[in-house]
């Protein structure tokens, strides 16, 4: 008996933003037959301009900054500088007037919380397709509540002050709760 077995296992690229004004997406990273890409400078362009700025476009960000992961797709200079018409010099990123360091998940709301807040809820039912994956996905980041996203935002701002006030340095005695 021969039993087929894909190379790769079926995924979602999934992008999400987080703000007081709640969630921007999900958009999934896709090719033209649906199947999930890796997500590149070119696309990540393309997802900007197609999906973030549109989305933007009836809020005021003349104070919003963009803080991203030092994803090499995210610090590509193109990017950066796709994101300067509209954010100037509001990014926190590398490659960015702000820098952001690296390895620093305890400092994103995206993964400290959104992403296993959305995997939690995504995962709990075993979907059998992407789809339902997706899905998923879908109704668990439109279950998030206002409050919620702002209590996610007041911890991020707790947690900035204990690096502004550790300078930067390590902060072994600090335990972050969310």
């Amino acid at each position: 008996m021969i039993l087929e077995k894909p190379m790769h296992p079926q995924r979602v690229t999934v992008w999400c933003g987080f703000w007081s004004g709640g969630i921007i997406g999900p958009f999934f990273f896709e090719n033209e037959q649906g199947a999930a890409v890796t997500v590149n400078g070119v696309r990540y362009c393309a997802m900007i301009n197609d999906f973030l700025f549109p989305a933007l476009e009836e809020e005021d960000i003349g104070n919003i900054w963009f803080q991203q992961d030092g994803a090499p797709c995210h610090t590509a200079h193109v990017s950066i500088d796709l994101l300067r018409t509209v954010f100037e010099d509001r990014i926190i990123s590398r490659n960015a007037n702000v820098i952001w360091p690296a390895r620093s998940c305890d400092l994103t709301p995206l993964d400290y919380y959104l992403w296993g807040a959305v995997k939690d809820k995504c995962y709990a039912n075993k979907p059998a397709t992407i789809d339902a994956l997706k899905n998923n996905i879908r109704i668990a980041i439109e279950d998030i509540m206002p409050h919620t996203i702002e209590n996610v935002l007041k911890n991020w701002t707790d947690r900035m002050g204990y690096v502004k006030a550790s300078r930067g340095g390590h902060m072994n005695e600090i335990v972050f709760h969310n």
